[in-house]
C-alpha cells in the first residue's frame, strides 16, 4: 500500500504533466482535448490542496 507521502509526490507529478499538456493543447487550439484534461486538472488540484500542498508555485493554469 503506498503511504501519503507517495500520493501526494505521484498527484504533484502527474499535476505538473498534466498542466504541460494542458498548455500545448490550449496552444494548438484543441479546445475538446484541453475540457477533457480539465477536468483531471480540477481532480488533481483538489486531492493536492486536501493534503495541504501549497499550489501557488505549481499551478501553471490558475484557472
Amino acid at each position: 500500500m503506498p503511504s501519503v507521502s507517495d500520493i501526494i509526490r505521484d498527484s504533484i507529478v502527474d499535476f505538473s504533466r498534466l498542466q504541460d499538456w494542458m498548455i500545448s493543447a490550449k496552444k494548438n487550439n484543441d479546445e475538446e482535448t484541453y475540457q477533457l484534461m480539465y477536468k483531471r486538472y480540477i481532480e488533481l488540484k483538489v486531492i493536492l490542496t486536501t493534503a495541504g500542498v501549497n499550489l501557488t508555485e505549481l499551478d501553471k493554469i490558475k484557472e
